[in-house]
């Protein structure tokens, strides 16, 4: 009885640290999440909540002579390389988000992909 209960415990401690691990794996490595830019990218679905999160907050008011919020606004700077040449730093762009951390790797590659398919109102 006395070598099953310390066998019982390390059982139940590999369980719950080996399920805890799996749950929490996005906590633990963040920024490691799988980027899929192979689904659709919809514009309300995915786009919209970015621009929401990282950019309306000052381009709906027209800061920096930039006006976003609507779907015809942001197809027009998606359209023209502002978008994409603001967002991946490139020279001769404003980089942005102004003030805060570059946008990552994944929502510019989410970005891109929405502009290569054409700017869709899906």
């Amino acid at each position: 009885m006395k070598k099953i209960i310390p066998l019982l415990i390390v059982v139940i401690a590999i369980v719950s640290f080996s399920s805890c691990y799996y749950d929490k794996a996005d906590l633990l490595y963040p920024g490691s999440t799988i980027c899929d830019t192979t689904a659709a990218v919809s514009y309300s679905g995915k786009i919209v909540p970015l621009f929401n999160s990282q950019c309306y907050g000052c381009h709906r008011s027209g800061a920096g002579n930039i006006t976003m919020g609507t779907y015809a606004t942001d197809k027009v700077i998606a359209t023209n390389g502002k978008l994409i040449g603001c967002i991946s730093y490139a020279s001769g762009f404003s980089p942005m988000p102004k003030g805060a951390t570059k946008l990552s790797n994944c929502n510019i590659a989410l970005i891109n992909k929405w502009v290569s398919l054409g700017t869709p109102n899906n």
